[in-house]
């Protein structure tokens, strides 16, 4: 052992020689992760967004109101600003160099490390700018001010030329960056992406109504097929509430404005712009930002909204005398959420020098204050769309909650979803494709026999349960996962449940219930429908489930035929429709299996004769409809029984 020693101690010399001193910008290209984050494609955008970050800063601050962006066949971006032009005449310390110069060509110089130039800005460090001249091939800057412009050139972070003063303008004013990522920092395939620059572009112009952005790109640069324009002007007016919007006019919304606004933040310290939306199915997502630089790993800006929110959501249900509301985190109000938050602070902290994360503590407290008292107008002005979003939010509880209970089932993934395994008593039909088929519901073995001859095999499928399913409602979660129909249902459809709902994988377009006409085939739709509500509620959401409506009576004169859904129905039909000659003859159905299989097609399968009622959830009512299923079907019998003294005066025929 002691030989090794020695023979260490010999080998390893440390001395000042050793010792390496990078100079200038030297540290960006040896370590460009540092400041960039890496040399992937992120990285690569990240040089564009640190220019365009100066433009905007130079907006936000009030003195630019148009900024262009070009991207060229070369493969060089132009971000072009009318703002007041970065300086150019010498520097105090470098009385040799210009401001421009020592801007582009030293680490940590610029005009923002206090508030007298820029009270909020993106760029902080002073390191922006000439981390992008370090890494690009070639650069170039040109500068109005004063009715002159000056230009200077540069090449992995040194001047290849002095300023020069290259002409008078006398409309022309601000500043022009010119850059060349370097293929040697990237790599020779290394490519800006044109609409990834767009969306850079756009998202500016959503964060800061105050400004326009011109986007410009070199026609061979676009792909057939690719939806980013060559050109194009971005102008919000109504800032972040405007991207939301467009972003969600696909998807079905919880409630039918958004939660938007903007607002100063306490203490003179800056201001919050928020817009939220919460959609009916599918994944959320946050974007925030802090003075228009991206946050993706959020912060504590994040935190104030969502603090504000849940906050918020839970007063308004002790409000209403919901007490189910207390169990609401803020995973289940924000998480759920499709959110656009963007704040303007001064002196912001981030975590790194790529801004990913907002660490400044005070930022919170701001933001909840802020937007707090918003949120509750927001919800006592509209109560309809309180008392819908309070219903989604409480789903989310239990959904959060069922997870927590099956801790024995994993999400399945694309690799290891199993094969698609089909119910014994299925009929299935033809028809691969989901869109034009459908599936009917049928209590009983003799009712499903008998929709099996009268259906059409190519686009209807069959699924017979046995008597009444089980009550979801009041069941566990051991008692729902047992229960054979429910599982047949499930295997069916084929499109999971609970969290684990995927409309893609939905098999049919409709799913249709069909019982039959009396008390207790609408007490087996009633428990069908509370299933699908609990279980699969994005399925009534998305409109595909339905209720057939056969017919109760057959009413015969000669050789006319009609059929009656109920005893009112029946009672017009004869009083309208049949005269006072021959003997009218009335039947009465015992059950779907009990009709021939040619009239249950003719009045309840064939489209265009047959009568279909689509379950919804009617707008505004989400609340109210998740109260009456709880207190119909519930695990409390004396809600029902409390309903039932309520009604009863109104029930004047009874069918037992």
């Amino acid at each position: 052992m002691s030989d090794l020693f020695e023979t260490a101690t010999v080998t390893a010399e440390y001395s000042a020689k050793d010792i390496e001193v990078l100079e200038g910008l030297e540290p960006v290209r040896m370590r460009p992760g540092m400041y960039i984050g890496g040399t992937d494609e992120r990285a690569l955008h990240h040089l564009v967004a640190e220019v365009l970050d100066n433009s905007m800063d130079e907006a936000v601050a009030g003195h630019a109101s148009r900024i262009e962006v070009e991207l060229h066949e070369n493969g060089a971006v132009s971000i072009t600003d009318n703002g007041r032009g970065i300086p150019i005449d010498p520097h105090p310390k470098y009385k040799d160099r210009s401001a421009l110069e020592v801007i582009l060509t030293t680490l940590h110089s610029g005009g923002k490390f206090n508030s007298k130039a820029y009270e909020t800005s993106g760029g902080l460090h002073g390191v922006g700018i000439s981390v992008v001249n370090a890494l690009s091939e070639k650069m170039s800057v040109e500068v109005a001010r004063d009715k002159q412009v000056w230009r200077q050139d540069y090449s992995r972070g040194h001047a290849v030329s002095g300023l020069e003063n290259i002409g008078a303008t006398s409309n022309r004013r601000g500043t022009k960056v010119t850059f060349l990522p370097d293929p040697e920092i990237f790599g020779e395939n290394a490519q800006l992406k044109p609409a990834r620059l767009y969306q850079m572009a756009k998202s500016k112009a959503y964060l800061f109504r105050g400004v326009e952005i011109r986007w410009q790109c070199a026609p061979v640069l676009l792909k057939d097929g690719d939806e980013t324009p060559q050109k194009d002007t971005l102008h919000f007016p109504g800032g972040l509430n405007d991207y939301l919007t467009t972003a969600l006019e696909k998807r079905s919304k919880v409630t039918a404005e958004n939660f938007h606004g903007k607002a100063p933040l306490p203490d003179g310290m800056g201001q919050v712009e928020w817009a939220i939306a919460w959609p009916e199915y599918g994944d959320g997502n946050i974007r925030s930002y802090c003075n228009t630089v991206p946050t993706p790993q959020g912060g504590t800006h994040e935190a104030g909204i969502r603090a504000a929110l849940l906050k918020g959501i839970k007063a308004y249900g002790e409000l209403v005398g919901n007490k189910k509301a207390a169990a609401i985190t803020g995973e289940d109000i924000f998480t759920s959420s499709c959110a656009l938050i963007s704040v303007f602070i001064k002196n912001p902290q981030f975590q790194g020098q790529t801004k990913d994360k907002l660490t400044n503590p005070e930022a919170s407290r701001l933001v909840e204050l802020a937007v707090r008292d918003h949120f509750d107008h927001w919800l006592s002005g509209a109560p309809d769309m309180a008392n819908d979003l309070l219903a989604w939010t409480l789903e989310r509880v239990e959904e959060r909650l069922r997870r927590k209970q099956e801790k024995d089932v994993k999400r399945q993934t694309a690799t290891s979803r199993r094969k698609l395994r089909l119910p014994g008593k299925l009929a299935d039909c033809s028809q691969d494709a989901a869109k034009g088929t459908e599936i009917y519901i049928v209590e009983g073995d003799s009712a499903g026999g008998s929709a099996k001859q009268a259906r059409d095999r190519r686009t209807q499928a069959i699924l017979p349960i046995r008597g009444k399913i089980l009550n979801v409602a009041s069941a566990t979660r051991d008692k729902i996962r047992a229960n054979q129909e429910i599982g047949d249902i499930n295997q069916a459809l084929g499109c999971g449940s609970g969290d684990k709902y995927r409309e893609e994988d939905l098999r049919y377009e409709k799913v249709i219930i069909m019982t039959d006409a009396d008390v207790d085939g609408a007490h087996i739709a009633t428990l069908l429908i509370t299933y699908f509500y609990q279980e699969m509620p994005e399925l009534i959401k998305n409109g595909h489930l339905y209720l057939a409506q056969p017919p109760l009576y057959r009413i015969a004169q000669g050789g006319k035929v009609l059929y009656a859904r109920d005893d009112a129905h029946k009672d017009e039909l004869i009083t309208r429709d049949f005269s006072g000659r021959g003997k009218i003859e009335v039947s009465r159905f015992k059950g779907l299996g009990e009709m021939p299989p040619a009239q249950l097609r003719e009045t309840t399968m064939t489209p265009g004769k047959r009568t279909l009622l689509r379950v919804i959830i009617p707008e505004g009512a989400r609340l109210a409809t998740s109260e009456k299923v709880d207190q119909l079907m519930g695990k409390k019998p004396e809600l029902r029984f409390q309903f039932i003294q309520e009604n009863a005066p109104r029930a004047k025929e009874l069918d037992i």
